[in-house]
């Protein structure tokens, strides 16, 4: 942790030597070469590889590896373009991107974490079917993050007396996480960005709920018939269940529902609330609604902290460690996707211009396919937000147009950015939560390449059958 907090100093003190706090914070990716992108793709093997290879060191160490792999982009940037340039993407990463996403996902762990579900449910093949259409319905209207906060502790708790419930998580991150928030831009970032660009509210669910509907509906088929084959199998269900039925069925801590509908609005009040006012942190643009937002949500937090009575996190077995996980592995990927997605930007001039180029026909009208796999592929490993901004306007940027003329482009980007973010764990910042959640519970889960593999069994099998029904 010292060291973590010395690096963040040294990082806070490049900042502040910036000449003008007006310095322009975009990189022109045409002119980066592919190596730059490195210090990304180390960081994710780090998290693949370093949980099995080392498990103790990474344990105790996972934050220093991240800022470690943060400097491994930022020192050689600051050596070839200068401190200023580097300072001014290190505060850009964490002003305008990193602070926001963490202060939105402090307040759902904690509003969602104040909430017990007491009583002891029975985790059977038909409950836990139900619990995940539950929680589908919830993430496209409080957020994937939300949803699968609110949801996964009593799901867990539900299955505390089955020897397997790692495939219980697996389906949940697939269904809740991802899947599930895909029909309103309140369900997960890259459809909030697309409405902050124009698309109507209420656009998502008129065109791409069909592919929804096919997806979770066929999840939830195989989820129930896994489970089930489970459920029947000797000796899965223990005999002493860890959670006595000795509670009715019912919530404690229920004021931090109203806390969840106030973080809803807040969300939406930003996207909504158009201003002129903005402050300029050394070339990071901050508006006002933002602004605001976030404070709203700081105080929300400390609110629901306050007011949650301590036997509700005692019972939830609320802990920041979760948290606090997920705050500084997404640090490190924050800043060293930096790079990354500038190269995307460049379009067809930059290193990546191939998997532009290939999403356009040869006729020069845009692939709804290559469309829906190029931003899936992306979402699975990069931010879905801005991979989401990408094609959105590679493919023209204007909304009024990619509503009408190319709606099956805009459906296909917004579907393979909320579908494949379940391919991996950092396709989503839900996925990772869940998981580190679900491994302070004792429940043991895939490694990263070993969630591939459900993930690649099962969804992507998925994804080539939609491919032909819809995005032809």
């Amino acid at each position: 942790m010292k060291i973590s907090r010395r690096v963040a100093a040294c990082l806070m003190a490049l900042a502040a030597v910036l000449p003008s706090a007006a310095m322009a914070a975009e990189i022109d990716g045409s002119t980066l070469a592919v190596w730059w992108g490195v210090p990304f793709a180390g960081i994710l093997l780090s998290i693949a590889l370093m949980p099995l290879l080392a498990p103790i060191f990474w344990h105790h160490h996972f934050g220093k590896v991240a800022a470690g792999w943060a400097l491994a982009f930022l020192v050689p940037f600051a050596v070839v373009f200068g401190p200023a340039a580097a300072g001014a993407s290190f505060v850009h990463a964490l002003v305008a991107e990193y602070i926001p996403f963490v202060i939105l996902l402090t307040a759902l762990f904690t509003v969602a974490g104040g909430i017990y579900i007491r009583g002891n449910l029975h985790g059977s093949p038909g409950l836990n079917t139900a619990i995940l259409a539950i929680g589908a319905v919830l993430a496209s209207f409080m957020g994937t993050t939300g949803a699968s906060m609110l949801m996964i502790r009593p799901l867990i708790r539900a299955n505390d007396n089955r020897k397997h419930v790692t495939h219980v998580v697996v389906f949940f991150i697939f269904i809740v996480s991802n899947a599930g928030g895909s029909l309103t831009p309140l369900g997960d970032p890259p459809l909030f960005l697309g409405f902050l660009k124009g698309v109507d509210f209420f656009w998502t669910i008129g065109h791409i709920f069909p592919e929804t509907l096919f997806l979770i509906g066929t999840l939830l088929a195989l989820f129930f018939v896994l489970d089930s084959w489970y459920y029947h199998r000797r000796e899965e269900v223990l005999k002493v269940d860890p959670t006595p039925d000795t509670k009715a069925i019912g919530f404690d801590g229920k004021v931090n529902f109203a806390l969840l509908a106030v973080v809803v609005a807040l969300v939406l009040m930003s996207g909504v609330w158009k201003s002129s006012v903005s402050f300029t942190v050394a070339g990071a643009e901050v508006g006002l609604p933002g602004l605001v937002r976030d404070v709203g949500l700081i105080l929300v937090t400390l609110v629901s902290l306050r007011v949650t009575p301590r036997q509700v996190h005692e019972d939830n077995q609320f802990s920041w460690g979760p948290m606090q996980e997920v705050a500084k592995l997404f640090a490190g990927i924050f800043l060293t996707i930096v790079p990354v997605i500038a190269m995307l930007k460049a379009g067809v001039n930059g290193p990546f211009g191939a998997i532009v180029s290939a999403v356009t026909r040869p006729d020069g009208s845009p692939d709804p396919a290559m469309y829906f796999w190029a931003s899936g592929a992306l979402s699975s490993f990069l931010d879905n937000a801005p991979t989401y901004l990408v094609f959105f306007n590679t493919a023209g940027g204007d909304p009024a147009v990619l509503m009408t003329t190319l709606a099956p482009t805009l459906a296909a980007i917004s579907a393979g950015s909320v579908f494949m973010g379940a391919n991996s764990y950092i396709g989503n910042a839900p996925n990772m939560m869940v998981k580190a959640i679900a491994e302070d519970r004792g429940v043991k889960m895939p490694s990263f390449f070993g969630y591939m593999l459900w993930s690649g069994g099962i969804l992507v099998p998925l994804f080539i059958v939609m491919t032909f029904i819809w995005f032809r």
